[in-house]
This record gives structure tokens, sequence and C-alpha cells, in this order.
């Protein structure tokens, strides 16, 4: 395993514990020597005990994030359904912080990228919708996004409408279609303003190709 230097604007301390608990982690899954195993235990454990001291957050709240963390550890992957209608973007506030962003989550295990997109706007917006295009395949740490425990990949799949009517779910407190000149605020964990021009981009000219990092 090559460093991976971090980006410009990134903490390079949360890039380098994340780094260090991968290791940690591919260490326990693939070593056979007693010893070894042991050396990477502890090296997880101070990557959890570095990630609390950073974050200001309880260590045993670190340990619960970390502990669907098993084998080889990959990247998560947050799929978003992009739908757009009359030059707006379809949003929707979450209840998590009262912000807004655009209907997803993470991807689940048995669905396509497709299917969860679908399902996620139905969830959190109330439409029916065909996915019809993936626009982007972007790496969250290339953005302005606040700092995460995990290396997060985001999918923007395009959405046609197809029936339904707004409504709002478990998650959601507020649907509704924005203009680009006229967003409500973002939850920045989720979007950000740069990912919302991009996808304008792509609705300004539908034959763009797919963007990714």
């Amino acid at each position: 395993m090559m460093p991976v230097k971090p980006q410009p604007g990134q903490h390079p301390w949360l890039e380098w514990i994340k780094q260090v608990h991968a290791l940690a982690r591919w260490g326990l899954t693939y070593s056979k020597d007693p010893f070894d195993l042991e050396r990477y235990e502890v090296l997880r454990q101070l990557s959890v005990d570095m990630m609390a001291d950073f974050a200001a957050m309880d260590k045993s709240r670190i340990e619960d994030l970390f502990a669907n963390e098993v084998g080889y550890v990959t990247p998560k992957v947050d799929i978003r359904g992009v739908v757009f209608k009359d030059g707006k973007l379809l949003m929707v506030q979450e209840k998590w912080d009262g912000k807004w962003t655009i209907p997803g989550g993470w991807a689940d295990v048995g669905l396509s990228p497709a299917e969860v997109a679908a399902k996620e706007v139905k969830e959190e917006a109330g439409f029916d919708v065909k996915p019809v295009k993936v626009l982007a395949m972007l790496d969250k740490k290339f953005f302005s996004h606040p700092a995460s425990p995990y290396h997060i990949y985001k999918v923007f799949i395009l959405c046609e409408i197809i029936g339904g009517e707004a409504a709002t779910g478990l998650e959601s407190q507020g649907v509704g279609f924005y203009a680009p000149d006229a967003l409500p605020e973002l939850s920045a964990h989720r979007i950000t303003a740069e990912q919302i021009a991009l996808l304008f981009e792509h609705y300004s000219n539908p034959n763009r190709p797919t963007d990714f990092n």
C-alpha cells in the first residue's frame, strides 16, 4: 500500500488516520502470523484513539463508526437521484440538520445503483422515477464537504419522473424544485454548490459525458 497524499484543502491528519485504520484492517484480515496480528490490532486501536482525539468524540462512538469496517476496507458509496423539472432541481429538506440536498443515501446490498436511486427518490420525495444516466461519479475528498471518517464515492444518477407526487418521508421534512440561482441552505455533508452547478451543466448539455475523478 502506498501512502495517499491529501488533496489541497483536506484535513491531512484525518486522511492519514483513515489510511492507518485501513492498513490495520487489511493486516488483520490477511496476516496469519499471531505476532503480526497483535501488532495490527494495536495499530487499529491507535487509529481509533487518534480519530477520537481529532474529532473530539467519545472513543466508543468512533468504535461504532468503524465497527462495520471489516476485511479489506473499501470506500463507501453514496448514491443520489438527480431529477429536473422545468429547469429546476428536485431537493429534499433533511430532518437531521434541517438543510437541503438531493435525494439519496448509502448503496444497499442486493440493489443496483439504479434501484437505489429510484428507491431513495420515492422514499424521500414521493416521486416514482426511471433512472436513465450516470451523470457523475465523484470522490468526496475533492470537494468542500465537512470532514468524514469514511472515504466516500458519490454517484449522481439522472432520473425521469414517471409517477407519484411530492411527499416527505422518514428522513425528509420538505420537498421542492429549485433553480440554480435560488438554492436553499445546503446540507454540506451531502451536497455542495459545486456539485449542484455540475448537475445543472449536465441539464444544459444532455450530451455531456459522465464526469468522474
